[in-house]
């Protein structure tokens, strides 16, 4: 690879929206161009076509007022791709900075490639017993001078020249050099996957999934750090036979970036049902799954009865206990019950009594049961027995009148989920407000799952302050909004 001096530079810093590449916005981009002795710098800020976060004009100091007038990023596309193309992207913390224009040009109908280096990276590897590479760490340590204020764009991007400057200076071209091949090892991905394609993935919430040459699904998958959980699946120094095997079958790569982690948990649940990737344990299905429902004796006590989701409107059932993949799961576990419990299994309707009246069952002849089959405890006792053992198994009963909407903020960004539920069913997320108002419009019908019931009751349990929930018709808009 030519030295990196021998080329063009662009030294680029961007000023964001939020930290998510797919759905954030770029509000502002500095650029430093060095070739020989020539530097020329360029700025503008860019009108991102939604609101600036708070948090985001508490940090760098770009609000809408000022962006209000700034060209869209699609109209200057053309003309910072030419002055971008042809040369090395050098930004701290690339990644990040080249994701959102590859994304942004991506939507501007144009392909932006090019080489980078990452100067956390570089910094890394240049001082290696340091502990901290952030901008500010890097500026002090190696006495750069501020000029402008920080977390503005050309601020940052003439850091970022400086400290390259000085490198050269000081460690000179070829330990440089030598850096640069260490930390931009290509990465180990497998036989047709485009390092740039990987390179427009979020490094925040999501789920991805993962086809062979078939087109057909090898596994899904969901993590907090998307880019760096699916990069894992490849690293060379791989222990596990089953990843190994699933790194050289995968030769396509999709993923659905998430507001959070409960819409990666909801879109992984959705998508390993609906594909059933090959790598995937099989999750449950509606047409088995059942429970058990106490139904009364003629002497007035109850036995349970196994039910189908199928059959019964789970979501509605106040009454339900234990939920199971199958009528021999449900069976099973009862029985496991009944034998750590001294519980009758002819009591239980799980075993037929014998055919001569007062003859004790099998296990109470063992020990393993208190005598219910033969009168020597009482069935109401037996009952209140089972009853206060299985409650703990008792399925949640859905604690709001009707339909809720979940909205889900990722803190670091402009980005949000809503979430619609029914009585525990999962009715499908939309990631702006006119896809909510299309959901709404025409809410499918979903039946009652398991996975989904799991995942959201956990979730209202923890009450995570990033989720907002709002009882429908209720406005999204209005300061009505009920927090759980």
């Amino acid at each position: 690879m030519p030295s990196l001096f021998d080329q063009p530079i662009v030294f680029v810093d961007l000023e964001t929206t939020g930290a998510n590449a797919q759905r954030d916005r770029i509000t502002e981009i500095g650029v430093v161009e060095w070739h020989g002795d020539h530097v020329h710098e360029w700025s503008t800020l860019i009108n991102p076509g939604t609101p600036i976060p708070p948090f985001i004009t508490t940090l760098t100091g770009i609000d809408d007022a000022m962006v209000a007038d700034a060209p869209s990023f699609a109209s200057l596309a053309a003309t910072l791709s030419e002055r971008l193309q042809g040369k090395v992207f050098v930004a701290h913390n690339a990644r990040f900075d080249y994701g959102f224009l590859k994304n942004e040009f991506k939507r501007a109908g144009l392909d932006f490639r090019a080489r980078t280096v990452c100067t956390v990276k570089l910094s890394k590897k240049m001082f290696p017993g340091e502990y901290k590479h952030n901008l500010d760490v890097v500026a002090a340590r190696n006495g750069l001078h501020i000029d402008g204020d920080r977390h503005r764009a050309l601020t940052d991007a003439r850091l970022i020249y400086q400290f390259l400057v000085k490198l050269k200076q000081e460690r000179g071209v070829e330990a440089l050099d030598a850096a640069l091949d260490a930390i931009n090892r290509p990465v180990n991905l497998p036989p047709g996957i485009d390092p740039e394609w990987i390179e427009t993935m979020p490094d925040g919430h999501g789920t991805y999934v993962f086809y062979d040459g078939d087109a057909q699904p090898l596994f899904v998958g969901r993590s907090t750090t998307l880019k760096k959980r699916v990069l894992a699946h490849f690293a060379p120094d791989l222990r596990v036979n089953k990843e190994i095997r699933l790194g050289k079958e995968v030769r396509r790569i999709e993923w659905i970036s998430t507001a959070g982690e409960l819409g990666a948990q909801l879109s992984e649940a959705r998508l390993i049902k609906t594909l059933k990737p090959a790598y995937n344990q099989a999750l449950h299905h509606t047409d088995t799954l059942c429970s058990w429902r106490f139904e009364p004796n003629e002497d007035g006590s109850a036995k349970p009865v196994l039910v189908f989701a199928n059959e019964v409107a789970f979501g509605h059932e106040p009454n339900l206990y234990g939920l199971y993949g199958s009528q021999r799961e449900a069976t099973n576990t009862l029985k496991k019950i009944a034998d750590a419990n001294k519980l009758c299994l002819w009591a239980l309707g799980l075993e037929k009594p014998g055919k001569r009246s007062g003859t004790p069952c099998f296990a109470m002849q063992m020990g393993r049961c208190r005598g219910a089959c033969v009168g020597k405890e009482p069935l109401r006792t037996h009952q209140a027995r089972f009853s206060a053992i299985l409650a703990k198994a008792k399925l949640q009963a859905w604690p709001f009148a009707g339909r809720i909407a979940i909205r889900e903020q990722d803190d670091a960004s402009i980005a949000s989920d809503w979430h619609l539920f029914e009585h525990w069913a999962y009715l499908g997320t939309a990631s702006s407000e006119a896809e909510f108002a299309e959901l709404m419009a025409a809410p499918p019908q979903a039946p009652f799952d398991v996975d989904h019931y799991s995942i959201l009751s956990r979730y209202l349990a923890g009450k995570p302050k990033q989720l907002h929930i709002v009882s429908l018709p209720v406005a999204i808009e209005t300061d009505t909004d009920n927090q759980y």
